[in-house]
C-alpha cells in the first residue's frame, strides 16, 4: 500500500510550466528525501501533494487509511512555521503537550506514554532543557524547533517536512534524523522530507527524489530506490 501516490503530475503558474513528469510513492516505512537546487519548486510540489495547489495535469492520491485500517493522520511542517509573539502565554512543554490532545485526550490527564512521546519529541529537536521557558522568550529558530516537536507529539502516520532542520546544529540534526529513521523503520511511518542536507541524510533515508531540469524546461523528477546509491552518477534529463 501507499500513503502518497503522485502520478505524472504537472503544474503551471498561469501558462508557465513549473513541474512536469513527477511520479513517485511514499509507502509505510519509507523515509524519502526530496532535493533540488534553489528554485527547484520543491515547496510547490509539496503544496500540490497536500492539496494547497491543484495540479495542472496528473493526480495526487493520499491514502484514507493507515496500515491498521484507521484514518490516516498527517503531520505537516512548512518552512518557517513559527510565528509566536512575545506575549504568547504557554510554555514550551505546554505547547508540545497539546499535540497529544488531538488524540482525544482533552478530558483526562496525559498518561505515561503521552509524556514519553512529548519528551522524545522535545529531545529530538534539542529543546527538552528549555521546556519550562515561555514561548515568547525564544528565538525564531527555537520556535521552529518546538513547532516540529509538537507535530512529533501528535504521532502522525505520515510526516511531510519542508526544510525542518533550518537553524539546527549538526548534533541536533543527527538526533532528528535518527528519530525519523526510527519512526519509519520500527513504527512504519511514511516520511517525505525536503532538505538541502542530502549528504548528511543519505545515511538515514531509504529513498531519494531529485528535481532536475535542462535550461528552459520545467523541473522533472528522478528517483533512486535507495539512498545507498547516491554515490552513483545522477540520471541525465529526458
Amino acid at each position: 500500500m501507499y500513503y502518497i501516490k503522485v502520478d505524472d503530475l504537472a503544474f503551471h503558474y498561469e501558462k508557465e510550466p513549473v513541474l512536469t513528469n513527477i511520479s513517485f510513492e511514499v509507502n509505510p516505512g519509507d523515509f524519502l528525501m526530496l532535493t533540488g537546487e534553489n528554485g527547484a519548486a520543491k515547496t510547490t510540489l509539496l503544496r500540490n501533494i497536500l492539496g494547497l495547489l491543484k495540479p495542472t495535469t496528473g493526480q495526487v492520491t493520499i491514502a484514507d487509511k493507515n496500515r491498521s485500517g484507521n484514518k490516516l493522520s498527517v503531520g505537516y511542517v512548512p518552512q518557517q512555521v513559527a510565528s509566536f509573539n512575545v506575549g504568547f502565554p504557554s510554555t514550551v512543554l505546554e505547547l508540545v503537550q497539546s499535540g497529544r490532545f488531538q488524540k482525544g485526550k482533552w478530558l483526562r490527564r496525559l498518561d505515561k506514554a503521552d509524556k514519553e512521546q512529548v519528551r522524545r519529541s522535545l529531545e529530538s529537536v534539542g529543546m527538552w532543557d528549555m521546556r519550562h521557558k515561555k514561548i515568547g522568550e525564544l528565538s525564531g529558530g527555537q520556535k521552529q524547533r518546538i513547532s516540529i516537536a509538537r507535530v512529533f507529539a501528535t504521532d502522525p502516520d505520515l510526516f511531510v517536512l519542508d526544510e525542518p532542520t533550518t537553524g539546527m546544529d549538526i548534533h541536533s540534526r543527527e538526533e532528528f534524523y535518527k528519530l525519523l529513521r526510527h519512526n519509519s523503520e520500527h513504527h512504519g511511518k511514511g516520511i517525505l522530507m525536503v532538505t538541502h542536507d542530502h549528504e548528511e541524510l543519505r545515511n538515514y533515508c531509504n529513498k531519494h527524489i531529485e528535481l532536475v531540469r535542462k535550461e528552459g524546461l520545467p523541473w522533472r523528477c528522478f528517483s533512486m530506490d535507495s539512498c545507498k546509491e547516491l554515490s552513483k552518477p545522477h540520471f541525465s534529463s529526458h
